[in-house]
């Protein structure tokens, strides 16, 4: 049987199809994903969905979903966002669908009664794929936005912080991506012709500028919108990283602009480095799981920085199982429970 597990964005909107056998065993996993920015175009949510399935659409027995776009300024509150999103992804469905709260999987009537627990609980859905790997670990999945940072005992996920927000005070979040961070909230100076240059506090450029003119990622991997609607070219990565210090390509050499991103990468690291220590040393946990586009770029190397064991979860995935990696785990949380739910 196929399950469908959804991880609704606020940017991306991700798939993974999960095809069991009667055991559970998995005999195969097929993702996708769409950019779609909820805060602008929350009303085609459901097409999306239907969309992404496609040719599985209809073998499939289940659908699953986690969700952080309730977070999205098209909301007034999240418990509007995610009775919003909920609602709809249930309009698109004549199948069971179950939500992954902090709790497990919930049934609808329980997605009403307690919004909040849906709240940007997507990393509830990661835990368990990284428990696999080590039952004595740290997650880090590090998204196109932001970078979850999970301890895990004894095979279960033991965040301190349970919201978003407590989750920024724990070190268990950190608002750094692959993708859509603004360099400005990262170096206020860059090193510039052998002098510190105070940064310009405006969107010129983001993370996925950084990543791609140092060969972190592809432009086939910069699916986020552009900060000036152009191209992703690494000529017009460049550009922008030029503006951020109200430069352009005749003012600076590619390799000032190098010298700039290679700073700003290392920033970044610093950051997730920071939270990861938070964290490690208040758990007592030496080992690391990284998972999501940035595994590499930005959870390995902060783990590296810190002289922590790690894994890498492509070492049970594909690398794009990886990237969406909650949508994989949504399915299996899915798929376990119709099974519980069968047996009563």
């Amino acid at each position: 049987m196929k399950v469908a597990g959804f991880d609704i964005g606020g940017a991306n909107t991700d798939l993974a199809v999960v095809e069991f056998d009667e055991l559970g065993n998995i005999l195969d996993i097929r993702t996708d994903f769409r950019y779609l920015p909820m805060w602008m175009k929350k009303e085609v949510l459901s097409q999306t969905l239907i969309d992404l399935l496609g040719p599985d659409m209809d073998e499939i027995v289940a659908v699953g979903v986690c969700m952080t776009a309730e977070l999205a300024d098209s909301y007034q509150n999240k418990s509007e966002g995610v009775l919003d999103i909920a609602g709809r992804v249930i309009e698109s469905f004549n199948l069971p669908v179950g939500f992954v709260g902090l709790n497990g999987v919930i049934n609808y009537e329980g997605v009403k009664n307690s919004p909040l627990d849906l709240a940007a609980a997507n990393w509830i859905a990661t835990a368990p794929l990284a428990a696999y790997m080590s039952p004595d670990c740290v997650l880090i999945d590090t998204g196109s936005t932001t970078t979850d940072i999970i301890p895990i005992k004894k095979g279960k996920e033991c965040a301190r912080g349970r919201s978003d927000l407590e989750r920024l005070a724990t070190g268990e979040l950190v608002y750094t991506g692959t993708l859509r961070t603004n360099v400005a909230t990262i170096v206020d100076k860059v090193p510039l012709k052998a002098e510190w240059v105070r940064v310009a506090s405006e969107l010129f450029a983001q993370t996925a500028d950084v990543h791609l003119a140092l060969g972190n990622i592809t432009p086939e991997d910069y699916t986020s919108q552009t900060p000036d609607g152009s191209g992703t070219s690494l000529k017009d990565c460049l550009l922008r990283l030029s503006r951020v210090v109200c430069g352009d390509l005749d003012l600076l050499s590619h390799e000032d602009i190098l010298e700039m991103a290679r700073f700003i990468y290392k920033k970044q690291v610093d950051q997730v480095a920071e939270a990861l220590k938070e964290v490690t040393n208040r758990e007592d946990l030496k080992l690391v799981v990284v998972t999501g586009l940035g595994m590499n770029s930005i959870g390995y190397k902060a783990a590296e920085l810190l002289e922590l064991e790690v894994k890498a979860m492509d070492e049970v995935l594909t690398r794009q199982d990886c990237v969406v990696a909650p949508a994989v785990g949504t399915a299996l949380l899915m798929e376990n429970y119709l099974r519980k739910h069968d047996k009563k």
